[in-house]
């Protein structure tokens, strides 16, 4: 079948990577479904650049249900059809899976369980992906690639390597096209105004406007792999049309501290980080991810991807978007809203 006239069902599709893959898979012909979670405010306002009203026949179609009712999954897959699941949803913060580490492994961990088994109750013929976590290998040493055994430091991992294995299961055990994508940090303009990144974007922005006086964060020392998103949602799509499902490492290769983010984004306007920024122990974690870096040698050679965008790029392209953004909200110009399915 051609691109054209696929069906295509995302969870986790009103976050930073659900948003990039839906633009995606919408430019390419797909009809696409998202699941998302009934909240007393919207949640959607990324998506507000392709929404349409569902009267109006559009291919981007939303749906209520929830990663932890496996019956509502089952009957809604069985329901839609779809040549493609791309399973994204979780709870992704690293930090709050200490907190909440129970709600972590029943989401991030048992979800992806639920949705295999949909896959494999409901009969539907699909290829499957699973949203794999660099926060998987943990403690192991850099570079890190598809034989690199795991060590999870956080629940968040843990619950990570559980769908990573249940996935391979249902591979070896049921047949499903089903592939992890063991994506490294990858970040946005899109990316939750609660990660380090982001966070440090924000504030640039707004300490240039005078609105805020200090940004208060962990350890300064990690250091990661940090990749674009949208660059990562396309090697998403890649795995799923191979001939054979397989597991790969997506990353650029580099690795840099969090000294250098701050650096680079508050040098983009002429600031020092150091005049602004101060560590609290409260964001540290109880246990601590040093060093991630991948190797994707693998996925360039088979999938042929490669990153478009590095490291510095990067960061000035958060910093830029988010002033851009600040000084639109300050004159009023944002008129999107999140919308109900």
């Amino acid at each position: 079948m051609s691109e054209s006239g696929r069906r295509a069902f995302i969870t986790g599709i009103s976050g930073q990577d659900g948003s990039y893959l839906a633009e995606l898979l919408l430019a390419r012909g797909y009809e696409v479904h998202g699941l998302i979670r009934r909240a007393s405010t919207f949640n959607t306002r990324r998506l507000d650049s392709i929404y349409r009203d569902p009267h109006e026949n559009a291919p981007l179609i939303l749906h209520y249900g929830d990663l932890s009712d496996g019956v509502s999954l089952t009957n809604l897959i069985r329901d839609l059809q779809p040549h493609e699941i791309y399973h994204l949803g979780a709870q992704s913060h690293v930090r709050v899976s200490f907190d909440i580490p129970d709600y972590t492994a029943q989401t991030t961990g048992l979800g992806t369980l639920r949705i295999l088994e949909a896959i494999r109750a409901s009969g539907v013929q699909t290829r499957f992906y699973q949203a794999s976590s660099s926060e998987m290998f943990g403690a192991a040493p850099p570079p890190q690639n598809e034989r690199t055994p795991f060590h999870p430091r956080s629940p968040y991992g843990a619950a990570k390597v559980f769908a990573y294995w249940i996935t391979v299961n249902f591979r070896e055990a049921y047949g499903v096209f089903a592939v992890n994508g063991l994506l490294f940090n990858h970040e946005s303009p899109r990316r939750g105004e609660t990660f380090v990144t982001r966070k440090i974007s924000r504030a640039v922005a707004r300490i240039q406007a005078g609105l805020q006086d200090k940004l208060y964060l962990g350890n300064l020392d990690a250091l990661r792999d940090w990749g674009y998103a949208p660059d990562f949602v396309l090697a998403m799509w890649m795995m799923l049309q191979q001939p054979k499902a397989d597991d790969f490492v997506i990353a650029t290769g580099e690795s840099h501290t969090i000294r250098e983010f701050l650096d680079l984004a508050f040098g983009r306007v002429g600031l020092d980080w150091h005049d602004y920024v101060e560590v609290d122990p409260r964001y540290y974690r109880p246990s601590e991810v040093d060093h991630l870096r991948g190797d994707a040698s693998k996925a360039q050679r088979v999938l042929g991807w490669q990153p478009s965008v590095r490291f510095p790029e990067l960061v000035a392209l958060m910093v830029d978007a988010d002033i851009q953004l600040l000084e639109d909200e300050l004159a009023g110009r944002l008129v999107g809203v999140d919308r109900e399915s």
